[in-house]
C-alpha cells in the first residue's frame, strides 16, 4: 500500500511510514526495514526528525546497531528522543562504554536528559559496575528532580546493587516516597545477586508485612537467595506460594524451583520437578544437570544430556560449562572429547568459558599436553583460563610447568586472582619451592589479597609444606578470619612436620574457639599421633570423632589408625583392626600395614598385607618393593629371588625416585642415578668427598635397599646415587655455608639415605630439610625430628 502510494504521490503520510517502521521492529524485520528506509529516502523525508528518530529505534531493535549510528550521523540535528534511541541502541546491545560516552557528548551540547535517558544510562552503567558514572548520574537526577521518580529510583537501587553498593541501595530504597513491587524486586534481586541470601529472606518478610504481593520475578530472585544459603524449609514454602499464585506453570520460575532443591541438596525432588515441568526450555534442562554435576553425580548429569538430545533441545555454553564440570570429576576423559566434538559443531569453542572448561577438564583427566594445547589455540584468554592450565599442572604434580606459566601470565599482563595463587601456592608446596613462595607472598599482599580465608590458608599449607612451621604459625595466628580449612592447614602442618604434640595443642585451642572440626581436621590429628609415638592420644582422638563429633569414619582414618598402631610395633593388632573394620579395607589401608611390617622386619604380617595390595593393585610396584626389602633385610634370598621374578612376570616397574630442590628461585629435577645435569661431574665429586667423611664418621650403607641383583660394591654405588644425595650434593656446592638445604621427595625417604642424610648434616654443620611422600623430616647435627620414627 506505502509503495502504491509513492507511485500515485511521490510520497505517503508520515503516518504510514512510522507504522511500518514500528511493526519491523516488533518482528525484528531487518530486510524490510531497510526497504521502508529506502521508501523514505525515495520521499525525501529522510531529512525529518520525527522519523529518523523512529529509523535509529528500529535499527536498534532489529540488532544493527551500526546502521541506526550512520542514520543518527546523518541527521542535520538532533532532539533528546534521538540521542535517546542511538544511546538504547548501543545500551541494549551490551555496548555500556559507548553508549556512557555518547551521553556524554550529549551533554556537552546542551541538550537536558529526561527521565527515559537517565534510566537507560543508568542500566548502561550498571551493566559495567560503573559506579563513578552511576553517581555522576545520581547527581544529575537529583539537580532535575527526578530522584522522586519511582521508575528512575529502582533503576538507581539497581545501579548501585550491581556495583555491588547494597547498603547505598537500601538506603536509597529505604528513602523512597513511592515503592512499587520492582522497588522490592530491585533491593531483594541486590541482595541475592551479591551473596546476601539472608538479607534478601529477610526484605521478603518485610515486604509481605506492607502487603506488597510478588510477582514472578521476585520468587525468581527468592528461590536464588534460598540457593545460596541452602534455606530449604523457606524454599519449600515459597513454593507452596507460587502454587497458590499460579506461578507454578511459568517456566523460568520452574527453572528456579528446580536450581533452589538441587542447590539445596535435594536432587531427587528437583528431578520430580523437573519431569513434571509442563515446559522445559535450556535453562530446565542446564538446571537440572547443574543439580547433579554440584551434587557430585556426574554420571546422571551426563545421562541427563543424552536425553535433552534425543528430545531436541540445543544445549547453551552454559549447559556445555557443567557437563564438562562432571568430566572433569569423574575422569571420564572419552565423555569428554565426545563434548568437545559437540561444543565444536555448534561453534561454542570460541567462548572463552567454554575453552577454560575444556582445559580443565583435559588436565583434570590427566591430558595436560591436550589441555595447553587447547590453552595456546584460545582465541582470548582471560584469567580464567590461565587459572585453568596453571591448576592443571599443579594437580598433574607439574609445578616448575605452573610458575612458569604464571611468569608468561605476567608478561602478557594477565591480573591473577585469588584462585590463580591457590594452585601457584600448591605448586610451590609441591616442589619445597620456598623461595618461589615468598615471590607469591609478596604478590599477594600487593594484590590485598592476603585477607582472602582461602588465600592465606594455601599460604600457611605452603610454608608448612617447605618445612617453615614457624613461619606459618606466624600466618596463621595473624589471619584476620579463619574456618575450618585454616586450622587443617596448620594442624597438618605440624603432622607432616612430626610435630605432633604442637598439632594436638592446636586441635584443642580449635575447640576451645568453637570451630567445629571436621573429617579433614581428623585425618591430620590422627596423622600428627601416628608421626609422633602417642598412641593413647592416638586412639582417644578415634573415639572422639565417632561419638562426640558425629564424624563417620573413612578408609583415611581407617588407615591412619592402622598407620599409629604399626609404627608403635602393634602390627598384630593393626591387622586385626583392619579386619573388623565394617567397611572394606581399600589398597591404602594394607600399604599402610605392609610398610610398618618393612619398618619392624615382620614377614609373615608383610606377606599377608602384600597379598591383599596386589589383588587390588596389580600393577602398583610399591608392594613389590616394601616385600622386597622385607625379604632382604630378613636375610631370605629365595623369597628375594622369588618376589623379583614375580614383579618380572607382572610387567611391573618401580617407579624412579625424584628429588627437586630450588636455587636461585630456580627448581632442579634429580632421578636416581642421574648424570644428565651440567653440574654433574661436580655433583659425583661432592658425593664421593662426603662419602669418604661419612664414613669415618661410622656410616655403613645398608644394601637391603637396593633391589638389583649386583654385588655389594654395585649396590653401595646404587645407593650413592638415590636422588635425595644427588639433590643434596648439588645444594651443598651452589648455596652459602651454614644456610638450610630444602628438599621435595616423591617417594617415602630410604632407611639408608634417612641415616646418610643425618651423618651429612653433621659433617657440614647445615640443617637438611627432606620433605618425602609421607612427612617432613629436618636433619640437624646429626639428628632427624622424626627420631628416626617415620
Amino acid at each position: 500500500m506505502v509503495e502504491l502510494m509513492v507511485q500515485q504521490t511521490n510520497r505517503a503520510p508520515i503516518g504510514a511510514y512510522v507504522c511500518l517502521l514500528k511493526g519491523c521492529s516488533r518482528r525484528k524485520a531487518l530486510a524490510e526495514g531497510k526497504q521502508v528506509h529506502a521508501l523514505i529516502v525515495q520521499s525525501g523525508l529522510d531529512s525529518n526528525i520525527f522519523l529518523a528518530n523512529t529509523l535509529v529505534h528500529m535499527y536498534a531493535k532489529c540488532g544493527s546497531v551500526l546502521d541506526a549510528d550512520k542514520v543518527f550521523s546523518n541527521m542535520p540535528q538532533h532532539n533528546v528522543y534521538s540521542w535517546t534511541a542511538i544511546i538504547s541502541a548501543y545500551a541494549d546491545s551490551g555496548q555500556g562504554k559507548e553508549a556512557i560516552n555518547l551521553f556524554q557528548q550529549m551533554q556537552e551540547t546542551g541538550l537536558a536528559s529526561d527521565k527515559v535517558l537517565f534510566v537507560v544510562v543508568l542500566k548502561a552503567c550498571a551493566g559495567l559496575a560503573a559506579l563513578e558514572q552511576g553517581k555522576q548520574l545520581h547527581s544529575d537526577i537529583i539537580r532535575r528532580g527526578f530522584q522522586s521518580d519511582v521508575i528512575v529510583g529502582n533503576t538507581l537501587i539497581d545501579m548501585y546493587a550491581k556495583c555491588g553498593c547494597t547498603e547505598d541501595a537500601r538506603e536509597l530504597f529505604n528513602n523512597m516516597s513511592e515503592r512499587d513491587v520492582v522497588s522490592w524486586t530491585a533491593m531483594i534481586a541486590g541482595y541475592a545477586q551479591n551473596g546476601l541470601g539472608k538479607e534478601a529472606l529477610a526484605l521478603y518478610e518485610q515486604m509481605k508485612q506492607e502487603g506488597v504481593q510478588p510477582d514472578n520475578v521476585t520468587f525468581v530472585l527468592l528461590l536464588k537467595a534460598c540457593a545460596s544459603v541452602a534455606a530449604l524449609e523457606q524454599g519449600k514454602q515459597f513454593h507452596s506460594d507460587i502454587i497458590k499464585r499460579g506461578f507454578e506453570s511459568d517456566v523460568i520460575i520452574g527453572s528456579s524451583l528446580v536450581d533452589m532443591y538441587a542447590k539445596c541438596g535435594c536432587t531427587e525432588d528437583a528431578r520430580e520437578l523437573f519431569n513434571n515441568m509442563s515446559e522445559r526450555d535450556v535453562v530446565s534442562w542446564t538446571a537440572m544437570i547443574a543439580g547433579y554435576a554440584q551434587n557430585g553425580r556426574g554420571k546422571e548429569a551426563l545421562a541427563l544430556y543424552e536425553q535433552m538430545k534425543q528430545e531436541g533441545v540445543q544445549p547453551n555454553n552454559v549447559t556445555f560449562v557443567l557437563l564438562l564440570k562432571a568430566c572433569a570429576s569423574l575422569a571420564a576423559l572419552e565423555q569428554g572429547k565426545q563434548l568437545h566434538s559437540d561444543i565444536i559443531k555448534r561453534g561454542l569453542h570460541s567462548d572463552v568459558i567454554v575453552g577454560s572448561s575444556l582445559v580443565d577438564m583435559y588436565a583434570k583427566c590427566g591430558c595436560t599436553e591436550d589441555a595447553r594445547e587447547l590453552f595456546n589455540n584460545m582465541s582470548e584468554q582471560d584469567v580464567v583460563s590461565w587459572t585453568a592450565m596453571i591448576a592443571g599442572y599443579a594437580q598433574n604434580g607439574l609445578g616448575n610447568e605452573a610458575l612458569a606459566l604464571y611468569e608468561q601470565m605476567k608478561q602478557e599482563g594477565v591480573q591473577p586472582d585469588s584462585v590463580t595463587f591457590v594452585f601457584l601456592l600448591k605448586a610451590c608446596a609441591s616442589l619445597a619451592a620456598l623461595e618461589q613462595g615468598k615471590r607469591l607472598h609478596s604478590d599477594i599482599v600487593k594484590r590485598s589479597l592476603q585477607s582472602d580465608v582461602i588465600v592465606g590458608s594455601s599460604l600457611v599449607d605452603m610454608y608448612a609444606k617447605c618445612g617453615c612451621t614457624e613461619d606459618a604459625r606466624e600466618l596463621f595466628n595473624k589471619m584476620s578470619e579463619r574456618d575450618v580449612i585454616s586450622w587443617n592447614a596448620m594442624i597438618a602442618g605440624y603432622a607432616q612436620n612430626g610435630l605432633g604434640k604442637e598439632a594436638l595443642a592446636l586441635f584443642k585451642q580449635m575447640q576451645r574457639e568453637g570451630m567445629k572440626p571436621n573429617e579433614v581436621t581428623y585425618i591430620s590429628v590422627l596423622s600428627a599421633c601416628a608421626h609422633s609415638r602417642l598412641l593413647d592420644e592416638g586412639g582417644y582422638a578415634f573415639d572422639v570423632m565417632c561419638k562426640d563429633h558425629g564424624v563417620t569414619p573413612t578408609r583415611e582414618h581407617y588407615a591412619c589408625m592402622v598407620d599409629l598402631l604399626g609404627r608403635a610395633g602393634c602390627l598384630a593388632d593393626a591387622e586385626l583392626f583392619i579386619n573388623k573394620m565394617p567397611i572394606q579395607p581399600d589398597s591404602v589401608v594394607w600399604m599402610t600395614l605392609l610398610g610398618a611390617a618393612r619398618n619392624h622386619g615382620h614377614v609373615e604380617i608383610g606377606r599377608r598385607a602384600f597379598d591383599r595390595v596386589v589383588k587390588l593393585e596389580p600393577k602398583n610396584a610399591a608392594p613389590y618393593v616394601l616385600l622386597s626389602n622385607i625379604y632382604a633385610a630378613a636375610g631370605r634370598k629365595d623369597e628375594l629371588a622369588k618376589i623379583r621374578n614375580e614383579m618380572k612376570d607382572a610387567g611391573v616397574k618401580k617407579m624412579p625416585g625424584c628429588s627437586w630442590i630450588e636455587v636461585d628461585n630456580k627448581v632442579h629435577a634429580f632421578v636416581v642415578g642421574d648424570a644428565t645435569h651440567p653440574q654433574s661431574k661436580e655433583i659425583l665429586a661432592e658425593l664421593d668427598r662426603l662419602v669418604g667423611l661419612m664414613k669415618e664418621a661410622g656410616y655403613v650403607p645398608d644394601l637391603s635397599f637396593v633391589l638389583d641383583d649386583v654385588e655389594d660394591e654395585g649396590k653401595e654405588n646404587a645407593l650413592c646415587l638415590h636422588s635425595e644425595k644427588l639433590a643434596i650434593a648439588f645444594g651443598l656446592i651452589n648455596t652459602p655455608p651454614r644456610t638450610p638445604i630444602r628438599i621435595k621427595k616423591n617417594l617415602r625417604v630410604c632407611g639408608d639415605c634417612h641415616n646418610a642424610t643425618k651423618i651429612i648434616s653433621k659433617i657440614v654443620a647445615r640443617e637438611i630439610i627432606v620433605m618425602d611422600a609421607n612427612r617432613s623430616h629436618h636433619f640437624k647435627d646429626g639428628f632427624c625430628i622424626c627420631g628416626d620414627y617415620w
